[in-house]
């Protein structure tokens, strides 16, 4: 079925305004992408790891999530999603529900990349039909904009200080989506917030509908830890889509599938330039950290080609 941009848009908001989120936070353009994907009688039960969009989004009495929501911890939010799944399956046959109801968990890359990847993991593993969303900023931002394994190299964080002796964190950014396609499930995307959305929402949509285990990871920039304008959020996004930083792809049964190649292929700079994270690599004698950088997302780049179909 074709899929219709502006029908999708003029659905009930399922992500309530009056959140705590941060603004210039891309979190909750995701939150209300993905609940905005589902069919509209359809239900569905939100697992949240513990994160950012956990402490803004649910403080109790007050939420901002109009369908069922559980809290999980860091590290266990698909493995709540696994038991509502079983739960869910002994209702339905009993005959005590008839509703169809979609597991939605959502997490950052502190519970996602690190800290709950054994039951991510696992739940991929399992076959659990549920759809896991990743809210990708790079950073553990609710706690002090430590690194993770998602942080790319070079950025400055709080445990990885770039200063006269160092020059931020030395490792690469975990390919973490990639290593979600490994695991075999049915549906595997990238993506993030550019232009009108459509590319997040299709997708959100194809793997909250695709039966068995889903995985979509979304660049999600966040303005304290990356240290950019509020208002430059879609652009941050776009620069990081036509330099090749954060490639749009998906990969259906096994098969890749490139969403989008830049006509023009921008330097990795273009990208690194907005962010206050990335301000030492333009400090002279730092040049290197630049071509290394581009190196690295060249290389990536084209393994990425080689996959596609």
């Amino acid at each position: 079925m074709a899929y219709n941009h502006k029908k999708e848009l003029s659905k009930p908001e399922r992500f309530a305004p009056g959140h705590r989120l941060c603004s210039g936070c891309g979190a909750g353009i995701l939150c209300r992408a993905m609940t905005r994907a589902l069919d509209e009688e359809d239900q569905a039960v939100i697992v949240n790891a513990t994160g950012c969009l956990e402490v803004s989004s649910f403080l109790y009495p007050y939420t901002a999530w109009t369908d069922s929501y559980i809290h999980g911890a860091f590290e266990n939010a698909s493995a709540i999603g696994s038991g509502v799944e079983a739960a869910i399956k002994m209702k339905q046959k009993k005959g005590e529900l008839d509703a169809n109801v979609k597991i939605l968990v959502i997490g950052g890359d502190g519970g996602t990349y690190d800290i709950g990847f054994q039951s991510l993991s696992g739940a991929m593993e399992r076959g659990t039909d549920l759809t896991y969303f990743c809210y990708d900023n790079e950073a553990y931002m609710n706690t002090g904009i430590q690194r993770s394994s998602s942080t790319p190299r070079f950025a400055n964080a709080t445990t990885t200080p770039a200063g006269k002796v160092s020059t931020g964190k030395v490792q690469n950014k975990k390919d973490l989506t990639q290593i979600m396609a490994a695991h075999g499930i049915p549906y595997v995307a990238q993506t993030t917030y550019i232009g009108n959305l459509r590319d997040l929402h299709e997708k959100a949509n194809r793997a909250i509908y695709t039966p068995g285990p889903a995985f979509v990871n979304v660049m999600s920039p966040c303005p304290r830890g990356w240290q950019y304008p509020t208002e430059d959020l879609a652009l941050i996004c776009k620069m990081a889509v036509e330099t090749c930083v954060w490639p749009m792809y998906e990969v259906i049964e096994g098969t890749w599938y490139l969403n989008y190649e830049p006509k023009n292929k921008l330097p990795v700079e273009e990208f690194m330039k907005l962010q206050g994270r990335f301000r030492h690599c333009f400090k002279p004698g730092n040049e290197w950290t630049i071509e290394e950088a581009q190196n690295y997302v060249d290389r990536k780049w084209e393994e990425l080609l080689s996959k596609v179909n």
